[in-house]
């Protein structure tokens, strides 16, 4: 069979269109097949992605020295993308976690200061006092320590990152095919890739990077090793006068003793609507979705309303003087991996790969990932690259 591409990404998300753009740095004759978002995502039947909002955090400090350094180098790149793609989705606001101060059992926030220090993040370490003074709208228990990365973090819209690689892509020569794929078969010596509107597509190599849908079946040779997980995201209407009261706010990273109440939160952050709303998200438990047609019933959601309420108490909690003009809440999906890591690397087939697993951090880290997913393409493996992670990829 005669082959229409050298290489094919199948799936349009952060790390699919990242590393589509890192391909065409190298090479030429590529394509993504993604679809775009959808306009309802009530009456829609197709695909999701969890990249449809406008605020994730980015940030270096992580406890994980990994995680922390596949952001540091993702970081380092958002201005690059920004001017090749000439689409913005960049906030440096800072980053704050918080956590039980240091001297104790839980050593969430020693193991941040560390992997930070490493990578020669610049950080400012707060105590009860220094929070209070520092940050006068949050109210955290007594006992906690703060990591604040003023520069390089913030937050990022994913929805225009997306938008910015797959523009930059584009611009490289990539073949940008809004459609869904339904079915990656191997020929022998070429990769035939089916979609939904009926059209096949033929690559000399496949790389499959569709997050949690990733787990559908007919994609690849045998099912991914893959866990994924229904979440609800809540949002808080603020008031356009009442946002001053809030200026500077950086995103916020916080979790009780033990791990308890762990969430993630955005500060005022306007959405397409014309509205500002903070954001927070940290599910109290966890809801597996085990197929596809799960995941997308899930989508057409707004989430769960225990986890919404659940959501409510904790911010009312750290923001006591948040008074929302109204509340709403949506749905995503995080996808967790046995190595709690992103899979990169082939099949049984030599020419099928995977790019999946963000295990619920990766959107600021997507551009790397997306690199090393580019790089598997090329050399046939991910070279050394001071991971202690092999990123290495597990199947059922």
């Amino acid at each position: 069979m005669n082959q229409d591409f050298k290489y094919i990404v199948v799936g349009r998300g952060l790390m699919g269109a990242a590393a589509a753009r890192h391909l065409a740095r190298a090479t030429d004759s590529i394509a993504v097949i993604g679809p775009d978002e959808p306009v309802d995502k009530k009456s829609h039947t197709g695909v999701f992605a969890s990249h449809y909002d406008e605020g994730r955090i980015t940030r270096t400090i992580d406890p994980d020295r990994d995680w922390a350094r596949l952001a540091n180098r993702s970081i380092a790149r958002y201005i690059e993308i920004e001017r090749e793609s000439g689409v913005s989705f960049y906030t440096p606001a800072g980053c704050l976690v918080v956590g039980p101060a240091r001297g104790n059992a839980d050593d969430y926030i020693a193991r941040t200061v560390d992997a930070a220090a490493a990578l020669g993040a610049e950080t400012t370490i707060a105590d009860d006092a220094g929070l209070k003074r520092r940050f006068p709208y949050f109210s955290f228990p007594a006992g906690s320590e703060g990591v604040h990365e003023a520069a390089g973090a913030g937050y990022i819209s994913p929805r225009n990152l997306v938008r910015a690689q797959s523009a930059a892509a584009e611009k490289a020569g990539v073949a940008i095919i809004g459609d869904v794929a339904v079915s990656i078969r191997d020929e022998g010596d070429v990769v035939a890739v089916e979609t939904s509107s009926g059209k096949t597509y033929r690559g000399g190599k496949v790389l499959l990077a569709a997050g949690g849908f990733s787990i559908a079946e007919n994609l690849l040779p045998q099912p991914v090793d893959m866990t994924v997980y229904a979440r609800t995201v809540a949002f808080y209407e603020v008031a356009e006068e009442a946002a001053e009261a809030f200026a500077g706010m950086p995103s916020l990273i916080a979790q009780g003793a033990d791990g308890e109440d762990g969430i993630y939160m955005l500060p005022p952050i306007r959405y397409p609507d014309g509205k500002l709303y903070m954001k927070i998200g940290g599910d109290p438990d966890d809801v597996r979705l085990a197929s596809e047609p799960e995941l997308r019933s899930w989508f057409r959601t707004d989430g769960r309303q225990t986890a919404q309420e659940h959501l409510t108490r904790l911010i009312s909690r750290l923001v006591p003087e948040l008074q929302p003009l109204s509340t709403s809440s949506g749905s995503c999906v995080v996808s967790f991996t046995p190595s709690g890591y992103p899979m990169i690397g082939y099949t049984s087939c030599p020419r099928i790969a995977v790019l999946t697993g963000g295990c619920g951090t990766a959107a600021k880290s997507s551009d790397e990932i997306g690199r090393l997913g580019a790089e598997l393409m090329l050399a046939g493996r991910i070279n050394e690259q001071d991971y202690a992670t092999d990123f290495k990829p597990y199947f059922r």
